[in-house]
């Protein structure tokens, strides 16, 4: 065992679940190999405790680090508020600037509240969006967090979020009694959203504006004109897809705007930053309700936000890794194509991803991992773009993979077995309970 496994499996005595974050527990990529712990991290490379180098071909820090880690602009800026403290008893002026800059990049809003995770971020908006509308049904269509009001979907009849953000999660810990005041809609199906309007005296309608597809029959604007029909607040989550293809939300792309939306992961570069934009006559709704914390107040987050977005829109971004997602998808497809090899790609360009078509999916995933992370690869069946990705990385990463293919072609075709190829326990899918 390396030293990140051997830690890892200290920390899974220490640390329920083990990691902080779901997606980054190492049996989502490669159990009892996966090296868990980095030490330096760079451009689009990571160097484990053992000091081994490897190229992300991944999820680069769950999709925040689009400019490429450690960025050096970004940094020297957060180094300088470093030297120049980083807390006080005084509010510092960058929350100013940065909601300036949000507003101006976001005609339709007026104001802003910050927080530092994508959680928190949605809890601040759906508490917002209720106290505005007075109203406490919502319906959702998307991942957007972890909290009571979002896992209390599953108190409801069914498995509601198996098809927003994981199947089989146990609402435990949630209070029953908040059964039946979130119920979910399937994107695109606007009738269906219409029924749950009709039927329930929704207040909010919340959801991600593209995730795995796009609107379908002016779907967006179908959302909107009945939100304004019923005076409902209508809640973009951009914490995913923010900044990805715009400069802002990716809601631009389709001409309908939000009540409300908020904005994380690429937001800092890494940085803790999130921020909940919205219209006056419902942000001004936060004055009526208590919304507070400490460490919303620290500079490093704003400052380093301020930064990356300067950066952005000189270098402009979201083209950049749009392309670099589309480069990837293409090679993922040759690469099938040639090998005979069917799967099936999602997302957007510079959030892709996608999986085998085959009972023995899992099993190729990891072999995947397993295999790439040999020849210094951090690589699953996911890619989130940065503009630190190169030719050259993607030119090694897909000869790599080719080899990959070649074996996993041999198994589909029934030359080799799989699970004889495998060094450990196949990936996990979604949420389990550790050991």
């Amino acid at each position: 065992m390396g030293k990140g496994q051997d830690l890892y499996e200290k920390a899974k005595k220490i640390i329920p679940g083990g990691t902080m974050l779901l997606s980054k527990r190492p049996e989502m990529f490669l159990p009892d190999n996966w090296p868990s712990y980095y030490k330096k991290a760079k451009g689009c490379q990571v160097w484990d405790l053992d000091g081994t180098q490897y190229t992300d071909m991944s999820i680069m820090g769950i999709g925040t680090n689009t400019l490429g880690y450690g960025h050096d602009e970004v940094d020297a800026a957060v180094i300088q508020t470093v030297k120049d403290g980083n807390m006080s008893t005084l509010n510092c002026p960058e929350e100013v600037w940065l909601a300036e800059e949000l507003i101006s990049m976001n005609p339709w809003a007026d104001m802003v509240r910050f927080a530092r995770s994508g959680g928190e971020a949605n809890a601040i908006a759906i508490r917002i969006a209720r106290a505005a509308s007075g109203k406490d049904k919502i319906a959702i269509c998307g991942y957007h967090g972890w909290h009571d009001w979002y896992l209390s979907t599953n108190h409801n009849q069914g498995d509601g979020l198996s098809g927003h953000l994981l199947p089989g999660l146990d609402p435990s810990g949630v209070p029953k009694n908040l059964k039946d005041t979130v119920f979910p809609f399937h994107y695109n199906n606007i009738e269906e959203l219409e029924n749950l309007v009709n039927i329930h005296d929704i207040g909010v309608i919340k959801m991600e504006v593209v995730r795995n597809f796009g609107p379908e029959n002016n779907f967006l604007q179908k959302v909107r004109d009945l939100a304004t029909k019923k005076n409902i607040v209508l809640v973009f989550d951009e914490c995913t897809s923010g900044f990805r293809e715009t400069y802002g939300g990716i809601f631009k792309k389709f001409g309908v705007e939000p009540d409300v939306a908020m904005f994380g992961k690429t937001i800092g570069n890494g940085y803790a930053l999130t921020a909940v934009v919205g219209r006056r006559e419902v942000m001004e709704a936060a004055q009526k309700t208590f919304i507070s914390s400490t460490f919303w107040t620290e500079r490093i987050g704003p400052t380093a936000a301020l930064k990356t977005l300067e950066v952005m829109k000189q270098v402009k971004s979201w083209e950049i890794i749009t392309e670099n997602g589309m480069k990837m998808q293409k090679g993922w497809n040759e690469l099938a194509e040639s090998h005979d090899l069917k799967i099936m790609i999602s997302g957007i360009p510079s959030l892709s991803t996608y999986s085998f078509i085959s009972d023995d999916a899992l099993e190729y995933k990891t072999f995947v991992t397993q295999e790439m992370l040999k020849i210094g690869f951090l690589a699953s069946t996911n890619f989130y773009a940065s503009i630190a990705h190169k030719n050259e990385h993607f030119d090694a990463y897909f000869n790599a993979l080719d080899k990959v293919y070649q074996v996993i072609a041999a198994c589909e075709k029934g030359h080799k077995n799989i699970k004889n190829l495998l060094e450990g326990p196949v990936c996990h899918a979604g949420f389990k309970r550790l050991n």
